[in-house]
C-alpha cells in the first residue's frame, strides 16, 4: 500500500468535496480554467481546420476540457469533487458565453470558427488558398477524386469550409472545359508531359491553368501536359 493510500480516510466528505485547501483556492481554479480554456482554443485555431474533422475549434476545446476535468477526480482521492465540478461548470459556462458571442459578433465568429478558403476557381488551383488551408496539392486532388472529379476543368469553385470539409461546385455535365487531370493519382502515374507542337489546349502542371500554346504560365512555371476532358477515356 502506498503512503498516500494509507492516509486516505474512506468516505471523508470534506476531503471528497472541499479538500484541505483554502476557500480562496476556488477562485484560483476559476482563473486557471479560464486561462487554459482560452489558450486551448487559441492553439486549436493555430493548428488549422484539417485536424478538426467535423468539430469546430470551440467544440473540440470543450470536449478536451470536459474530458480532462472529469477524469482526475474519478480515481485521484486527493482531487476534491467540488474542484472538478467547478472546472466542469466553468468550461460549459465559457462555451455557452463564447457561443453567444459567436452568434452575435462576426469578428469573434471569424476568430473562433475561421472562414472558408477558396482553393479552385474555374479549373485553376489557388496556391495561396492551399497555403492558408495548410493543404498540399495531393490533399486537394484526393478530396476532388472523392467527389468524382477527373480533371480540374470540371471544377468551377472549390472551398475549404470552416469544419474542415471541401465543398465542390462543378460545371453541368457536358459543359466542362478540358483541364489538368487528377486521375489516376499522381503517386501512381504522373501525367505525360506535352510533346513539342502538341495540337490542342495545354494545362499547367503547377496550377492547372489552360492555354493554347506552351510558354511561361501566369504562375511562373513552364511545365505543361495535355488538357483533357476525361483522362480515363
Amino acid at each position: 500500500m502506498s503512503e498516500v493510500a494509507q492516509k486516505v480516510q474512506p468516505l471523508d466528505w470534506q476531503r471528497m468535496f472541499i479538500g484541505d485547501t483554502d476557500a480562496l483556492f476556488l477562485l484560483e481554479i476559476a482563473l486557471r480554467t479560464s486561462i487554459i480554456f482560452l489558450w486551448l482554443l487559441f492553439l486549436l485555431r493555430v493548428t488549422g481546420k484539417r485536424g478538426l474533422a467535423q468539430l469546430s475549434p470551440l467544440e473540440l476545446a470543450i470536449v478536451i476540457g470536459l474530458g480532462s476535468a472529469a477524469g482526475d477526480p474519478m480515481f485521484y482521492p486527493e482531487v476534491p469533487l467540488l474542484h472538478a465540478m467547478l472546472v466542469l461548470a466553468l468550461v460549459v459556462g465559457l462555451q455557452r458565453l463564447l457561443a453567444h458571442f459567436v452568434i452575435h459578433n462576426e469578428t469573434i465568429e471569424t476568430f473562433v470558427e475561421g472562414t472558408p478558403v477558396e482553393l479552385v476557381r474555374d479549373g485553376v488551383m489557388l496556391h495561396r488558398g492551399l497555403e492558408r488551408a495548410k493543404l498540399s496539392r495531393e490533399d486537394l486532388f484526393e478530396s476532388l477524386r472523392a467527389e468524382h472529379v477527373r480533371q480540374l476543368g470540371q471544377v468551377q469553385r472549390a472551398y475549404f469550409e470552416q469544419d474542415g470539409h471541401l465543398s465542390v461546385f462543378l460545371y453541368p455535365d457536358g459543359k466542362a472545359p478540358p483541364g489538368l487531370p487528377v486521375v489516376p493519382p499522381w503517386d501512381l502515374e504522373l501525367p505525360a508531359p506535352a510533346s513539342p507542337g502538341h495540337p490542342g489546349p495545354l494545362a499547367c502542371l503547377n496550377c492547372g491553368r489552360v492555354q493554347e500554346a506552351a510558354g511561361t504560365c501566369a504562375c511562373g512555371e513552364h511545365h505543361w501536359v495535355a488538357a483533357t476532358t476525361d483522362p480515363l477515356a
